[in-house]
């Protein structure tokens, strides 16, 4: 077997680096299993070291640093789960690229395959401003040792075309098509979803520490608080009979109450809903629809204009938790108009899966 360079232990089957280099002490993984390539990667990175330390050039960083530090300084933000996929998505794109050399042609494949994914242009747009935060951060805040910025100049990032993409509600014979195809917990969170008319992220994001008891009353809601709401604003989330059903089931299982072996879900548009809305010819149907047919169905069933903006928190800084027992009282009422007998044979199915 040939000696392996000092610096390079192999741990498993990839060599890692655990070196000094000009004061500089490196400690990262080459992500190579055979030693030639793990020492060429190396060299590389001694000669990037040695070029900062000695010859004060800057060093060259890539975006998945850049995304790395924005999650590390930016863990505040409201949004930051949501962020968080933009930036997981793109990685594989754009990750192992160096910042200079990202611009507006580097995301044209992702643009392609997401399109592919049917992700809506508002969505990738949004995809597009996460990463031109990112890039502004690079040349606005951040700097290297001698005081640099990490970039220069941002690049110009397309924005992406496409028409706006109109409401799909659902009718109760298509939940029912839809829940059959599922994995019971997609199952429990789009029935959650349709019960509640929370967002994915809302329902991905819902841990126990949100659940508070009405004074004077057995019963519970979730708070959405301004951290967690799309608008910034908390409101309450009034369960009915079946919401009730459905969380009680996942108890003391988890920090998160909707959950895969205890850890939290980074989406409900993952690989099983994809394979459940084609199994049902629901293709068109995302899972934001869930929360347009929430409405729809709470106008069918007679529920005020002001209730149904109140439930799905349109009014800003309307309810919160400091809103009365009564007219908590009158939206769950709203809310368990939902539990209708038209919807009995989907709650049949759920519990028999």
């Amino acid at each position: 077997m040939a000696k392996s360079t000092p610096g390079l232990r192999k741990k498993g089957n990839i060599w890692h680096i655990d070196k000094t280099v000009a004061g500089v002490k490196l400690r990262e993984s080459t992500g190579e299993t055979e030693l030639e390539a793990a020492e060429r990667y190396l060299a590389k990175r001694i000669q990037e070291i040695r070029k900062v330390v000695v010859y004060g050039e800057s060093r060259e960083r890539t975006f998945d640093e850049a995304a790395a530090r924005f999650i590390e300084e930016y863990g505040h933000k409201r949004s930051l789960d949501r962020d968080i996929d933009t930036l997981k998505a793109v990685m594989p794109y754009i990750g192992d690229l160096a910042l200079q050399k990202i611009h507006s042609a580097s995301l044209d494949q992702y643009i392609r395959d997401r399109k592919a994914d049917e992700i809506s242009a508002g969505t990738l747009n949004r995809d597009m401003a996460v990463i031109r935060r990112v890039m502004k951060l690079c040349v606005a805040m951040w700097r290297d040792e001698q005081g640099r910025p990490w970039l220069d100049t941002a690049p110009l990032l397309p924005t992406v075309q496409g028409a706006k993409r109109k409401p799909r509600p659902i009718s109760v014979a298509e939940q029912e098509r839809l829940i059959r195809g599922m994995p019971q917990y997609l199952a429990d969170m789009t029935l959650f979803a349709l019960q509640t008319g929370l967002r994915d992220q809302e329902i991905c994001g819902l841990k126990w520490e949100h659940e508070a008891k009405i004074t004077g009353s057995q019963e519970t809601v979730f708070i959405v608080t301004e951290e967690r709401a799309k608008n910034g604003h908390e409101r309450i989330v009034p369960l009915n009979t079946v919401a009730r059903s459905i969380v009680e089931r996942y108890r003391g299982q988890s920090d998160f109450v909707f959950h895969r072996k205890g850890n939290r879900l980074e989406r409900m548009n993952n690989r099983a809903w994809r394979k459940a809305r084609e199994a049902a010819n629901l293709a068109e149907v995302r899972v934001h629809d869930l929360r347009h047919t929430f409405g729809m169905r709470l106008r069918a069933a007679g529920v005020s204009f002001e209730d149904r903006q109140d439930l799905l928190g349109h009014h800003a800084g309307h309810i919160t938790s400091h809103y009365s027992k009564a007219e908590i009282a009158r939206l769950i009422e709203c809310v368990e108009l939902l539990c209708s007998d038209r919807q009995q044979p989907e709650l049949t199915l759920i519990r028999a899966a």
